[in-house]
């Protein structure tokens, strides 16, 4: 099992799209594939049609320590691809998390056992902000993926916000069987300005000789078919799975699977050899 975490302590930069299409792209090429949406704004949990709606989410999983699938796992309308939904509907659990002696590690112990523990691939959306909840996400990660537009906003933030918690969560954990996993920041809606360029090659100075943090080479252009696909209902390498015609900049579908390659290889053999059918006909092409 590979549990990510996608962050950010910045809204807006991509985390729920970057995660339903990784998790769509995982599904399609037949991995069993679980999505937690851990935002209080709960984007991700309907992203895709649910087909069969569990009676619980994530309250009941951190709130009740409720871990059987059929209480707590919906599933999509995609093959493979489940999710528990958020449904704290009054914004209860971080206090609840800051008040229980466990509160950051118990979303790790809780993913680490059970049935929830026999999927390929767990992908967490959080919340794009700095929150007990969205430290609990991270201590429960094998890995973590940041999206960053490059604005120098953003770029600001990634440092100030998403690598100060970094940083303080190291020493909490000093002491524990816990630990901070290597964060891929990902450049997202790249564009071909002169601002976005400086600003790219400034993250790869500055983390060059970081271990911690790895400046993907992977990149997600800036495309107006990954709202459409979301506006669909569908992940992006089915929406475009080839390019359109005299377009320079590469598919949807060739940008999220460079992504994911990179991510993790393992996962690599699998996606190159999806079946063409997973893909049907471009959206932005016909």
């Amino acid at each position: 099992m590979r549990i990510t975490a996608i962050l950010s302590t910045k809204g807006g930069v991509g985390k729920t799209t970057t995660t339903a299409n990784t998790g769509g792209l995982l599904a399609d090429a037949g991995l069993h594939v679980l999505l937690i949406d851990l935002d209080s704004q709960p984007s991700l949990s309907s992203y895709y049609p649910i087909t069969a709606h569990a009676p619980g989410g994530i309250y009941e999983l951190i709130a009740l320590n409720e871990t059987r699938p059929e209480r707590i796992v919906s599933r999509t309308a995609i093959d493979g691809l489940d999710i528990i939904v958020s449904n704290d509907y009054q914004g209860q659990l971080p206090q609840l998390l800051l008040n229980a002696p466990d509160g950051r590690f118990r979303l790790s112990h809780l993913l680490g056992s059970g049935a929830l523990a026999d999927y390929d691939a767990i992908l967490i959306d959080t919340q794009g902000a700095r929150s007990i909840t969205l430290e609990a996400a991270v201590l429960a990660a094998d890995h973590l993926l940041s999206p960053i537009t490059p604005d120098l906003l953003s770029a600001r933030e990634f440092v100030r916000g998403t690598i100060g918690m970094l940083d303080e969560l190291e020493t909490l954990t000093r002491y524990t069987s816990l630990s901070v996993p290597p964060l891929s920041l990902l450049l997202n809606r790249l564009d071909e300005t002169r601002n976005a360029r400086d600003i790219t090659q400034s993250l790869r100075g500055m983390f060059e000789n970081d271990l911690r943090v790895h400046v993907m080479d992977a990149h997600i252009r800036l495309l107006a078919s990954f709202k459409m696909a979301g506006a669909a209902g569908e992940p992006i390498h089915r929406f475009e799975p080839v390019k359109p015609a005299r377009r320079v900049t590469p598919a949807g579908a060739d940008l999220i699977k460079a992504m994911v390659k990179e991510i993790n290889p393992d996962w690599a053999k699998a996606i190159d050899a999806l079946s063409p059918s997973k893909g049907g006909l471009c959206h932005v092409c016909h």
